[in-house]
């Protein structure tokens, strides 16, 4: 990209960036995940159940669903849209039973279909199961190919079905063997919950890539994406479920099991930088508000810069720039307020209306930012096209030096372990420098926390962690198949 002109270097830039189909899904961002959750052993599973998928809103917006089960059937709600839109009292009167589990979807494979909506529910010939997964599975397509050769017939374009029909098709003597052995043949990331006759099988892939957790309600237990929505459901955090093992909740109590080959840990970065709420521990650490300051600071002594306030893209930039203005000896002041009250969709006005897409969920003060030198800490930059609207936002509100600043490294890659990441054309910093990016967001200057800083502000060890979208070094080798269906060897050569 050097050496190219201004006209065609602007005209490069904007080639790469896709208009998102909603304005008010942020494009700088990358989409949630899914949220998994389980409960046993509680007369009131299903309003437990609904409360916790309404804790871990955050990690998908776009349908949810509840099976219970009472030892004998199960019982289902699923629909699309937010928790508190699906679900009232009338609906989960409809799920009796002492257990249950729960998912909250973002697609991440197999796209917006209301088949793909989980859990997923059939009933074979060892009874009734239910699966609700949060990751992705690398090896899904060629796996399906493979069952329906054998006659599997797939109800949902789900990479999460495949392990169910692995699982009727397992030759294993038990229900348990049967679920080792499905979840031994799958590739990629994994937190999953099921759901049979008898109680609650949590399982987390080897290279523990998703968070879950394990909580106690009295005498109940609570498996969960996140401590979060232990903390609403008053219950006692016991502990991570560990990378690679598998727990059997029933009436004898808890039992785990260590059914995969090790393999060194691999955990999302990425849920420390944005994905998780600040108020949930995940990967054993503390608070993940603590480690966004802690971005924050190590953000500060890399790149600092003369200013007279900083202020965060909100909400998700707030702990990052804590951090920052901490770090930096600088105020920290609000100078852009979100609307939370915004749905999903709506009518769009004429184009007049300047950075309507951003204006309808961010707005600028301007007695905060006028005549001020401004640095603007967000937690990453994807596309470039929010950050772009946000500075010229900013300078029209009246600010005299608009700095951008971004508590995680240049996304140069996408990823295969469960986030809906555009592809590589689409992210900015995939084949363009800082430098380039800085001109094309109109900032008077940009800088990312490095690798190293991301790794060192994060709690635990640096070789735990899978920073794949910032490095495009994946955990898991890839067979020659999946780098076909993945798009890798076309990207690479």
């Amino acid at each position: 990209m050097r050496g190219m002109s201004k006209e065609q270097n602007d005209t490069s830039i904007s080639s790469l960036l896709t208009p998102h189909p909603s304005p008010l899904i942020m494009p700088d961002k990358f989409q949630e995940e899914c949220a998994v959750l389980g409960v046993y052993g509680h007369e009131e599973a299903s309003n437990l159940a609904y409360l916790g998928l309404y804790a871990l809103q955050h990690r998908g917006q776009e349908a949810s669903g509840i099976v219970s089960g009472d030892g004998t059937q199960f019982f289902v709600q699923k629909g699309t849209g937010l928790v508190a839109d699906i679900y009232n009292k009338s609906v989960l009167d409809k799920l009796p039973g002492h257990m249950a589990i729960g998912h909250n979807r973002y697609s991440t494979a197999g796209g917006y279909n209301l088949k793909n909506i989980q859990p997923l529910i059939v009933n074979f010939a060892l009874g009734n199961l239910a699966l609700a997964h949060n990751g992705n599975l690398i090896n899904a397509q060629m796996l399906r190919h493979e069952l329906e050769a054998y006659g599997a017939i797939f109800q949902s374009t789900s990479d999460s079905e495949v392990v169910i029909h692995l699982i009727a098709h397992s030759k294993a003597d038990s229900f348990l063997g049967r679920v080792i052995d499905a979840f031994n043949q799958v590739r990629g990331a994994f937190s999953v919950v099921l759901l049979t006759d008898n109680g609650l099988i949590a399982v987390r892939d080897p290279y523990g890539l998703r968070p879950l957790c394990l909580g106690r309600l009295r005498d109940g237990w609570i498996v969960a994406s996140e401590t979060c929505a232990l903390d609403l459901l008053d219950a006692e955090y016991v502990r991570e479920i560990e990378p690679g093992e598998l727990v059997v909740i029933n009436d004898q109590g808890v039992d785990s099991h260590r059914p995969f080959p090790k393999v060194d840990p691999a955990m999302c970065v990425f849920e420390h930088v944005y994905f998780a709420r600040p108020d949930s521990r995940i990967f054993g650490g503390d608070a993940v508000y603590t480690t966004r300051k802690a971005l924050g600071r190590q953000l500060a002594q890399e790149s600092w810069v003369p200013a007279d306030i900083v202020i965060p893209v909100p909400d998700s930039g707030v702990p990052a720039a804590l951090g920052y203005a901490e770090g930096g000896g600088l105020r920290f002041e609000t100078g852009l307020i979100r609307n939370h009250y915004v749905g999903r969709t709506f009518i769009e006005p004429e184009q007049s209306i300047r950075h309507f897409g951003v204006k309808i969920k961010l707005n600028a003060v301007s007695e905060v930012l006028r005549g001020k030198r401004v640095v603007v800490v967000d937690d990453s930059l994807v596309r470039g096209t929010t950050s772009r609207k946000i500075v010229k936002m900013i300078r029209q509100a009246g600010a005299k030096e608009v700095h951008m600043r971004i508590s995680s490294p240049p996304i140069i890659s996408p990823c295969f372990y469960g986030i809906d990441t555009p592809t590589k054309k689409e992210l900015i910093a995939s084949d363009h420098t800082t430098e380039e990016i800085c001109k094309y967001i109109t900032a008077d200057s940009l800088a990312y926390l490095s690798i190293d800083g991301m790794l060192k502000a994060a709690p635990g060890s640096p070789e735990q962690y899978c920073s794949a979208c910032f490095t495009e070094r994946y955990p898991l080798p890839f067979t020659r198949a999946e780098e076909l269906q993945l798009g890798l060897f076309e990207a690479a050569h």
